[in-house]
Formats: C-alpha cells, sequence, structure tokens
C-alpha cells in the first residue's frame, strides 16, 4: 500500500519541509487581496480555498486559486519524484496537503484541501487523477455542491486505486480522504439539513 523506502531519513525530513512550506503559501488570500476582494476569511464561509473565491463573483480570481491550490500539490509530488525518488514524492505530497489544511503562515487554519487533493493525485498518479476530477465534475454538476463532489471524489479516490491496481498510492489516498471529510464535517451537517450553500452562490 506505500512504495518502497529507499531514500534516507533525513533527505525525506527536507522533501517534508519544504513541501509543507509550499502548500502553506494562502493562494487563495493572495488572490483575494489582488483583486481587490479584501479578506476572504471575512467573505462567506470563510475558507481561504477557490469556492469560496468564486462567492465573491470573481471568477477569474477563483480560477487561479483554483490552478494554484493544485499546482502546489503537484508540483511538490513532481520535484520530489524527479530530485529523489517515488517515497519522496508521495510524502511531498502529504506534506503540502497537510500545509494547505494547516498552514504555518496563517496559524494553522487553512482550507479544506480539494484543489490541492485534485492536484496532487493528478502528480502521484495521472489517470487516477484525472478519475477524481471526472468524478467531482459530475457530482458538482448534479447537485451542485462543492463540498458533495469532494467528499464523493476523495472516498472514491483509493477504492479505484485498489481496484485498477495502483495499491502503491491507497494509503495515501485514504489518508487524504479522511482529512477531507475531517476538514469537511461542518459541510456533512449542513447538507444533511439542507443549509449548504450551492456552488457559485455570492455570500
Amino acid at each position: 500500500m506505500i512504495p518502497q523506502i529507499t531514500t534516507d531519513f533525513g533527505a525525506l525530513a527536507g522533501v517534508a519541509v519544504a513541501a509543507y512550506l509550499l502548500g502553506s503559501v494562502p493562494f487563495g488570500l493572495v488572490m483575494a487581496r489582488l483583486f481587490g476582494l479584501g479578506d476572504l476569511r471575512k467573505i462567506g464561509s470563510g475558507n481561504i480555498g477557490a469556492t469560496n473565491v468564486l462567492r465573491t463573483g470573481n471568477k477569474p480570481a477563483a480560477a487561479l486559486t483554483l490552478v494554484l491550490d493544485a499546482g502546489k500539490g503537484g508540483i511538490a509530488v513532481l520535484v520530489a519524484r524527479a530530485m529523489v525518488g517515488e517515497d519522496a514524492a508521495q510524502l511531498a505530497g502529504f506534506a503540502a496537503f497537510l500545509g494547505h489544511l494547516f498552514p504555518v503562515y496563517l496559524g494553522f487554519r487553512g482550507g479544506k484541501g480539494v484543489a490541492t487533493f485534485l492536484g496532487t493525485l493528478l502528480a502521484v498518479q495521472f489517470p487516477l487523477g484525472l478519475a477524481a476530477c471526472a468524478i467531482w465534475l459530475l457530482t458538482a454538476f448534479a447537485f451542485r455542491f462543492s463540498s458533495l463532489a469532494a467528499l464523493v471524489a476523495s472516498a472514491t479516490s483509493p477504492v479505484i486505486a485498489a481496484v485498477t491496481g495502483n495499491m502503491q498510492v491507497v494509503l495515501l489516498l485514504i489518508l487524504l480522504a479522511l482529512l477531507v471529510w475531517i476538514r469537511h464535517h461542518a459541510n456533512i451537517r449542513r447538507l444533511m439539513v439542507g443549509d449548504e450553500p450551492k456552488i457559485g452562490k455570492k455570500n
């Protein structure tokens, strides 16, 4: 369920720290300020991700946030793989994801990790990443809830990996999915009572 560990501890620790710091960069806040949208933490849900940026009505800012949040996970994986190895690549993806959820620059209060999850998965296993993106898009299109799409995409990813024989990434995907679900606990409650805002709704 994990890749063979071939890299020494010191190198892996360095990769984890660098990836975490990259993942901690709050691109949602950066885009909101660049576009003059104010403090994103005081808008809508208060989340720093692309969905909340979209609630401001600024689609370019939301699109840039989506790409950059996904990119930091993907870049962490690709650079670690090229410079160190597959074990470091998976660790880098996990560390970048933790950085987005618990960023050191924001007092460890970050986003919910959906874009970073998808970007990480695209870099770890591109076909699996495409499948997760497709599931997210189909669920979002059908129900208009970003949170529900994230829950479904994250929960099905390790299952798809196992069924398709990609066992070396299953543990990583299980850990990422658990964190996605934990970070969406408030959304789950709102979905259950019918109070969850739909995609694109200004707040």
